[in-house]
């Protein structure tokens, strides 16, 4: 992998970290309910998660790669028109909700957990990938658990890997430098933003929700995705004209 292929691959992963997702959410959630110190716990259980979830994609990438190199055509194929759904997606989708609307919605769901349980201390199992954090501060824990569980319900994740990888990846070249590379840069945004989703998620949360700057972000993600399909799409339709 070129310095230059990486450098497209970690702007483009970082810009598309920024939108708020799943992780993003509950980081800041939890950021401003718990604090930054407690939700360091949940970071590390989002990575955690987020790790293995790379690491499954990468060595089923790496396995078909070695024993059938046709059907990582189909992948690259069938990879490229899922980028160019979700791309299709976050531009038409782009002006529902907002980060605050979300969150106070969610706290209320998890509310009415705790008023169901009679008001026994208890933790309440997420009921979304985004969670809201509860008024009961639990322990690191289950903090830390909560990010596990969050970051691996989102089964979409490996899709989107297998997806978006593939662009990236020279596989007539060593592989694992390369993945090494792409870890590192998939890491590193990803932190970058969960810490700035959890030290100002409340100032981002207003700042995005003010006119159409949140549609916009998810707007520029869907082109980020089409173009990186078109040029799948290019790889492919290249392949059988060699």
């Amino acid at each position: 992998m070129s310095w230059h292929l990486f450098a497209v691959f970690f702007v483009s992963t970082f810009f598309i970290s920024a939108t708020p997702g799943p992780n993003m959410l509950l980081a800041f959630q939890y950021g401003m309910n718990y604090g930054v110190k407690r939700t360091l716990w949940t970071l590390a259980g989002l990575s955690l998660g987020l790790f293995v979830l790379l690491l499954s994609t990468l060595l089923g990438l790496d396995v078909i790669s070695r024993q059938s190199p046709w059907l990582l055509t189909i992948i690259k194929a069938v990879g490229a028109a899922y980028l160019i759904y979700l791309g299709v997606s976050s531009w038409r989708d782009a002006g529902d909700g907002s980060l605050m609307s979300d969150a106070k919605e969610l706290s209320a769901e998890v509310a009415a957990d705790y008023a169901a349980s009679d008001g026994a201390p208890s933790t309440p199992q997420p009921r979304s990938l985004s969670s809201a954090a509860t008024k009961i501060a639990p322990s690191n824990m289950t903090l830390f658990r909560t990010g596990v569980w969050v970051s691996l319900s989102n089964p979409k994740a490996i899709l989107f890997f297998a997806a978006f990888f593939p662009k990236f990846i020279n596989f007539s070249a060593p592989l694992w430098p390369q993945y090494f590379l792409l870890t590192i840069g998939l890491f590193l945004s990803e932190t970058i933003w969960q810490i700035v989703y959890t030290l100002g998620g409340k100032k981002l949360a207003s700042w995005l929700d003010v006119g159409n700057r949140l549609a916009w972000l998810n707007r520029g993600c869907g082109v980020i995705f089409i173009i990186i399909a078109t040029a799948l799409l290019a790889e492919v339709i290249n392949s059988f004209m060699i």
